[in-house]
């Protein structure tokens, strides 16, 4: 089923700085594909690279173990294309997962990092059935939301800030609002079940 309408827009904030969006920007988001060189060895890729689901056998070690891009410690994958400036609205499908993250990272993170786990990354997290803010292992609880079937995610660069989108009611669940030191990426973690992503999507309006 489709999330709920949140009672009140949540909003956590990490730094300071804030900044207004440009006017007369275009609505329409990044369209992005994930990439192959920085998956986990127990992520597979599948449908164009638009979905990730994840297996206990992964990529043969000989292929992981030549690829520096890739994720060693953690089922993380990131996508192809990094942006830095812009608003960007993209959704993810979730199938038969328990525990996943969605975000945003800085293309160069640590790949012995997970993200959420440090202060290069930015995720809301899912697992044993409750929904969570994550950066810098500092993690806060996100209520009014039930078992997720599609999650949208707004990226503002010029606000810093990285929201979690009800798609039903196309309202704001959650923000978190910090500061974005270069170029990030649409980043997602697995531990179970299937994500399928969905991109070049318009910004949805009222957003």
């Amino acid at each position: 089923m489709a999330l709920p309408l949140a009672g009140r827009r949540v909003v956590y904030r990490w730094g300071s700085r804030r900044w207004g969006a440009p006017a007369g920007e275009a609505r329409r988001g990044i369209s992005f594909k994930l990439e192959e060189k920085t998956a986990h060895s127990s992520l597979a890729l599948f449908r164009g690279d638009t979905g990730v689901k994840y297996g206990l056998v992964g990529l043969e070690p000989t292929r992981v173990a030549l690829n520096v891009e890739r994720f060693r410690e953690w089922a993380v994958v990131l996508a192809d294309t990094p942006v830095s400036s812009g608003r960007h609205y993209w959704e993810v499908t979730v199938k038969r997962s328990q525990q996943f993250r969605i975000g945003v990272a800085e293309v160069d993170m640590s790949r012995d990092s997970c993200v959420g786990a440090d202060d290069r990354s930015w995720v809301f997290s899912y697992a044993q059935r409750k929904w969570h803010s994550m950066l810098a292992k500092e993690k806060a609880p996100i209520e009014g939301i039930g078992q997720p079937e599609k999650v949208g995610l707004l990226l503002d660069c010029e606000a810093k800030k990285l929201s979690l989108v009800d798609v039903s009611h196309r309202s704001v669940l959650c923000t978190l609002q910090t500061d974005f030191r270069g170029p990030v990426t649409p980043a997602f973690a697995l531990w179970d079940g299937e994500l399928l992503t969905h991109s070049g999507l318009e910004v949805p309006k009222g957003l």
